[in-house]
């Protein structure tokens, strides 16, 4: 397909997560996304063997996810080095917003066969500076050619050029997150026609002033002509 597609196949259940991602696998995906266990959680050595399990059952590419603010669980760096050895586990998600926790599971996979994305649109600049691939985008829902554009002048080396397009974004990426995730993201798509802003409970729409806060910042984006 023109666009990779890459499935959310995570579960706190090993067997359902074995399911959907193998249901995925035949469907033809490009990779599965697979999250950390989230509520019941996991010891370091669980962690390793629930993603060595699911990984041993596709053969798809996998992309580990850590994102410790809504789990509650982080994969520390050593267990990223071991788990990375696996043949199909090829990359990892990381929201943790903290560079050097990226810094250092960069330096520690950096002769592996294993790719790091960030999880976190105001960190692209130093995470892709410092050999980040790339990054699994909110902000990109609203902007996407920006994002596109950032992402690929890090990949070249134009760091100084980078830099403008980043603290102009910053305020976006920021505010997308002044509430809980998606709901100002549907706000922003709704102002701008592309949804509904459509939540399912117990997510509920922000107040008026968040939207105004947000819409404020990207109509100031908007008149930068990125």
């Amino acid at each position: 397909h023109r666009v990779p597609v890459i499935a959310g196949t995570g579960s706190n259940s090993t067997q359902t997560a074995i399911e959907l991602s193998q249901e995925a696998d035949a469907d033809g995906v490009d990779a599965v996304l697979i999250v950390t266990p989230y509520y019941n959680k996991a010891t370091q050595k669980g962690l390793e063997e629930y993603y060595a399990t699911v990984g041993n059952s596709v053969d798809v590419p996998i992309i580990m996810y850590n994102v410790p603010g809504r789990t509650g669980l982080n994969i520390s760096v050593d267990t990223v080095v071991e788990l990375a050895k696996h043949k199909n586990i090829q990359a990892m998600k990381d929201a943790t917003d903290n560079i050097a926790y990226a810094m250092e599971v960069l330096a520690k996979t950096a002769d592996l066969d294993f790719d790091l994305y960030s999880g976190c649109d105001d960190n692209i600049l130093p995470f892709m500076a410092a050999g980040g691939k790339g990054v699994i985008s909110v902000t990109s829902n609203l902007y996407p050619e920006a994002v596109e554009k950032l992402t690929q002048l890090i990949l070249k080396g134009n760091i100084k050029e980078a830099q403008p397009l980043a603290y102009a974004l910053d305020p976006i990426s920021r505010l997308l997150f002044i509430d809980v995730n998606p709901i100002m993201p549907k706000a922003a798509l709704a102002k701008m026609g592309v949804c509904g802003e459509h939540l399912r409970l117990p997510l509920i729409e922000t107040t008026e002033e968040n939207k105004k806060a947000l819409f404020g910042a990207m109509d100031e984006f908007e008149k930068l002509g990125y």
